[in-house]
């Protein structure tokens, strides 16, 4: 085979140590082989890099697994003269056989010799800091959400049926009645009257929700449930700050991204975050939905096809985007709207935010290459395209509710008549 790496080595990175083989291309024009072992430790890497570059190793590969890939790789990019390469372990499995760490070392190295690796896109260090945060309020606002539902879940247990009469119980006023809950020595009645804006009108109803009461002990655990409801709600606005103090010199790619509906400052934070802002490494749209799993699987055999889930992907902007499409199809006068509820009737609300997520990528995929403005089709704009067939549906729906219909095109009105 044709060797595109004279000198290449290969890590085979565990939490503690790193098994390293480097090979180059020996004088008999055979590959000959160097074998190293060292820790994973700040120094250790240090000395990682010093000898591959004693050894004048050009390119460096690795499997991404878990986590311990990360501190390698940022140590050998700030030592700089390194191609680095992370590839997906299911992609490079060795052959059956005798199988230690050494030998994973050296099947990488022999695989990025001859070329036949796929390296993985890992983006500029700035936007991987920036995933750190980005991923971290995804986790922060799960916790919070599943927090809220403990304490919704608590009020009930107790008869406090505050969930019912309020649609928000963390607005101000819902803060307001739970807090003098958690108190306790308030009257039904002088708890509703903390009631604020249009809620004042439910006072006698919010009194009936209150009227039961809480023992001491569920007290306490309302009041340890709002506190890490409030901690989470600060963790999540000081990383909200951070995060907009690393995008402000991507001012520009988030002000043409929040135009897609749907996608709102987090969502354009967390694409930014996940794939930057140069796309060269996806040469089209579809190379980049097909990264972050937006494409639906295959599953054919025999020249029959059948269902399969949707491909693995990255999981942070696979939801980001499927919560964009969401709110896209409640976006009034919008083409994603129109086209999420077509969608829906024939294969469901998962199936239809997955489609929809994989437009607005689309959508932001051109927006970030051309640096011009999103411009939305239009609700209208799938019944304009296929005219003929949305009148003969609406006409047969008419006829099976027992209408007779006939269809005449409109005579265009002349523009004097008009005026």
């Amino acid at each position: 085979m044709e060797v595109l790496n004279e000198v290449c080595a290969g890590l085979d990175v565990h939490r503690s140590k790193i098994a390293v083989c480097a090979i180059r291309t020996g004088a008999n024009g055979k590959a000959a082989k160097v074998r190293a072992e060292f820790g994973t430790t700040a120094p250790e890497l240090v000395k990682l890099a010093a000898w591959l570059k004693k050894q004048e190793v050009t390119a460096v590969c690795m499997e991404s697994t878990g986590v311990y890939w990360m501190p390698v790789f940022a140590a050998l990019e700030n030592a700089g003269g390194f191609d680095l390469w992370v590839v997906n372990a299911q992609h490079v499995k060795a052959v059956p056989g005798r199988k230690t760490d050494v030998k994973d070392a050296e099947w990488l190295a022999h695989l990025l010799r001859h070329g036949l690796l796929k390296k993985s896109f890992i983006p500029a260090k700035p936007f991987r800091e920036l995933r750190d945060l980005t991923r971290y309020r995804r986790v922060l606002t799960q916790a919070q959400a599943s927090e809220r539902q403990r304490l919704i879940r608590l009020l009930e247990l107790a008869d406090v049926k505050l969930a019912g009469v309020m649609s928000d119980v963390f607005g101000v006023s819902g803060r307001a009645i739970l807090k003098a809950i958690i108190e306790g020595g308030h009257t039904a009645f002088e708890m509703a009257k903390l009631a604020r804006g249009a809620l004042r009108k439910k006072r006698s109803l919010l009194a009936d929700a209150l009227s039961a009461e809480m023992p001491a002990h569920q007290r306490q655990l309302l009041g340890i449930q709002l506190g890490r409801v409030e901690a989470a709600e600060a963790e999540i606005a000081a990383l909200d700050k951070e995060t907009a103090k690393r995008l402000e010199p991507y001012a520009k790619e988030m002000a043409l991204l929040v135009t897609i509906p749907g996608i709102d400052w987090v969502g354009a934070a967390v694409i930014i975050a996940e794939v930057g802002t140069d796309l060269s490494s996806f040469p089209s749209a579809d190379r980049l939905a097909a990264w972050a799993g937006m494409c639906p699987g295959n599953n054919e055999s025999a020249g029959k096809r059948k269902p399969a889930a949707s491909r693995k992907g990255n999981p942070h902007l696979k939801t980001a985007l499927c919560n964009a499409a969401i709110g896209a199809s409640r976006k009034r006068g919008s083409y994603f709207k129109s086209k999420y509820h077509k969608l829906k009737s024939r294969r469901g609300g998962g199936r239809a935010a997955l489609a929809i997520g994989h437009k607005l990528l689309v959508c932001a995929y051109r927006i970030l290459t051309t640096g011009s403005a999103y411009k939305d089709l239009g609700e209208d704009y799938l019944d304009k395209r296929n005219a003929d067939r949305t009148a003969h549906s609406c006409v047969r729906r008419l006829r099976a509710l027992g209408f007779d219909v006939t269809l005449a095109l409109a005579q265009a009105v002349p523009q004097a008549a008009a005026a």
